[in-house]
């Protein structure tokens, strides 16, 4: 996948991790737990900041974060969070910490009912990505489907999972797939 391929509108070329994330992660099917939990809370720390900061600083989070592990996450104390807090390889924001412990928690419930995240949101579109057809550049930033998934999540317990963030990750982790319609990772 060369630069030479033509891709959505805005893919920061002068990015390679941004680029890659491009070309191999929007958009493709995600059915893998540990990085469907993972999308879930760094979606919620994007909010009001770019994905690029976000995408820039994934790999201090998953060390931050012991690697996603929702069991840890969930039993995090004050230390843990001052030393999140403390951290400049995240974003120490109080509020997206403590969400990310509560998602984990949250997660843990899904879990215990026999469900999975994988189970749960591919459930929403019947297994089956949904392919938009926008003009290259014209995608929503939230539907009737992120309301709807947006709503039932919160009163599940998780927390910063509005229906733009919500959007945003149902293209990141390729629920539906929004490539511009000449972009080389188009399918459908």
């Amino acid at each position: 996948m060369t630069s030479t391929n033509i891709r959505c509108t805005w893919a920061n070329m002068a990015n390679p991790r941004y680029v890659q994330y491009h070309d191999e992660e929007w958009g493709v099917p995600c059915h893998d737990e540990n990085r469907l939990f993972e999308m879930l809370n760094l979606e919620g720390a994007q909010a009001g900041l770019s994905w690029e900061t976000i995408l820039n600083k994934r790999e201090n989070y998953r060390l931050a974060f012991d690697g996603w592990d929702a069991d840890k996450i969930a039993r995090y104390g004050d230390d843990k969070v001052a030393e999140l807090l403390g951290n400049a390889g995240i974003v120490r924001n109080r509020l997206k910490v403590a969400a990310a412990i509560t998602n984990a928690q949250a997660y843990l419930r899904l879990r215990a009912e026999g469900s999975s995240l994988d189970q749960y949101l591919w459930d929403f579109v019947g297994g089956q990505p949904i392919v938009n057809n926008f003009p290259n550049g014209e995608r929503p930033a939230k539907t009737e489907l992120s309301d709807r998934i947006s709503k039932d999540l919160a009163r599940r317990g998780f927390k910063f999972v509005g229906s733009t963030i919500i959007y945003a990750y149902m293209q990141g982790i390729g629920m539906v797939n929004d490539h511009d319609m000449t972009c080389f990772c188009r399918t459908g």
